[in-house]
């Protein structure tokens, strides 16, 4: 009989192995929900012009598509303990040096170095688990999910009450650089016990992904739901202001959208673990989008904590399609190339969203138009996300792919 991985590893490894998954995880984010609060503070200090503002606030989804898209190709080159902890390195470094600057252009570049950390540790975080964990992807998914939702919730929460206490906007966001040099010492720790690199010839790249429908669903799939979670996250306090809410309890119900992840993020990868068939996930969650962006739609402000229940659990497709990077694959190889594929050109849908979503508001000067864009994208999300939630794996369709060819050419 076979022994699994976490059967033959030293407790001690077992264990700092486990909270290097979930330290790094709980930085993934930190460096982008920690700005918006504080962005005014932010670009008046700076001296910062309209534009570079909004470059800064689209910084996020360019480095996770250029940087996650390139994961791979350094992970075969340098394995995968090597590239986290430098992309952990670049993530503490960029956000511990980024506050000490006066100079606009000069914090804008320390911050893409340390969205690039962030950016890799989203394909990696994903890999390591498939590779490390292959018997209990979904305890240290739920793990991994969990912190990654408490590190966002957190730097959206804490950075105002620090900034108004300490008088400073620096210390506000600096302070979580202490949270990645704290993540950085179990994979330094266990540096040593790098598994053995794949073999070159059976590494998958965007190209083999992309070859199959699974590529697509899941690109599509991580990219509708990144859109709608973007629109969200940019323009659900302003909709409720708009319709007469007030400002201090819109904020309140956008934070109460973003909490709802960390609750889905402990229960789903775990059910998605004990089950092959995942559709009635994906439906589900569409229902409940369906119902707070029409409840939105027809009355917004006489049931707006229902709605924004509905639309906080809808969002848990982003849970949904991390967990399908590793229980629609089959090796840690296949999940980094699904993770980086999907991460990769997905954040491109999501960062077009808010931008369409803002476009359709200026030109009919209402949120009717917007709020259709949104269900549309929920549903281009339950199409994609009930074929990708079908039971298979991204290898057996390249095999399949594989040996159609090679019956064509004989």
């Amino acid at each position: 009989m076979r022994t699994s991985p976490t059967a033959e590893r030293p407790r001690r490894v077992f264990w700092l192995l486990a909270a290097g998954v979930g330290l790094a995880a709980l930085n993934l984010r930190t460096g982008i929900t920690s700005v918006g609060p504080v962005l005014n503070e932010i670009t008046v200090d700076l001296g910062m012009s309209g534009a570079l503002a909004g470059v800064l606030t689209t910084l996020p989804v360019l480095c996770f598509a250029v940087f996650g898209g390139a994961t791979p190709t350094l992970i075969r080159r340098f394995g995968e303990h090597r590239v986290l902890v430098v992309a952990l390195l670049a993530l503490t470094v960029g956000l511990a040096t980024r506050v000490l600057t006066g100079d606009p252009w000069l914090f804008l570049t320390l911050t893409a170095l340390a969205l690039s950390g962030g950016a890799i540790g989203n394909v990696l975080v994903p890999t390591l688990v498939k590779q490390h964990f292959p018997d209990r992807i979904g305890t240290m998914t739920t793990l991994y999910t969990t912190a990654l939702a408490v590190g966002t919730t957190v730097a959206a929460a804490a950075t105002v009450p620090v900034e108004r206490a300490s008088g400073s906007w620096h210390l506000a966001l600096g302070m979580y650089a202490a949270f990645g040099v704290i993540a950085v010492i179990p994979w330094l720790l266990v540096l040593h016990r790098e598994p053995p690199r794949p073999d070159p010839a059976e590494a998958l790249g965007l190209g083999e992904v992309l070859r199959t429908g699974t590529g697509w669903q899941s690109v599509f799939f991580f990219g509708s739901q990144s859109a709608v979670a973007y629109i969200m996250f940019g323009w659900y306090a302003q909709f409720l202001r708009d319709n007469g809410l007030e400002p201090a309890t819109a904020g309140l119900a956008l934070s109460y959208l973003t909490f709802l992840a960390i609750p889905i993020a402990l229960v789903l990868p775990g059910l998605m673990a004990r089950v092959r068939d995942h559709r009635g996930f994906v439906g589900t969650f569409y229902a409940c989008y369906a119902v707070g962006v029409t409840g939105l739609w027809l009355a917004p402000l006489q049931g707006v904590w229902l709605w924004t229940t509905f639309i906080g659990v809808g969002m848990g497709t982003f849970t949904l399609a991390l967990t399908f990077f590793a229980v629609r694959t089959r090796t840690s190889a296949g999940t980094a190339a699904m993770s980086a594929t999907s991460q990769g050109l997905g954040y491109l849908m999501g960062g077009a969203g808010p931008f369409l979503f803002g476009t359709l508001h200026d030109l009919t000067d209402a949120w009717n138009a917007p709020l259709a864009m949104v269900l549309g994208l929920t549903t281009l999300n339950l199409v994609v996300g009930m074929l990708l939630g079908r039971p298979h794996y991204l290898e057996d369709r390249l095999t399949t792919r594989s040996g159609k060819g090679a019956t064509s050419a004989g």
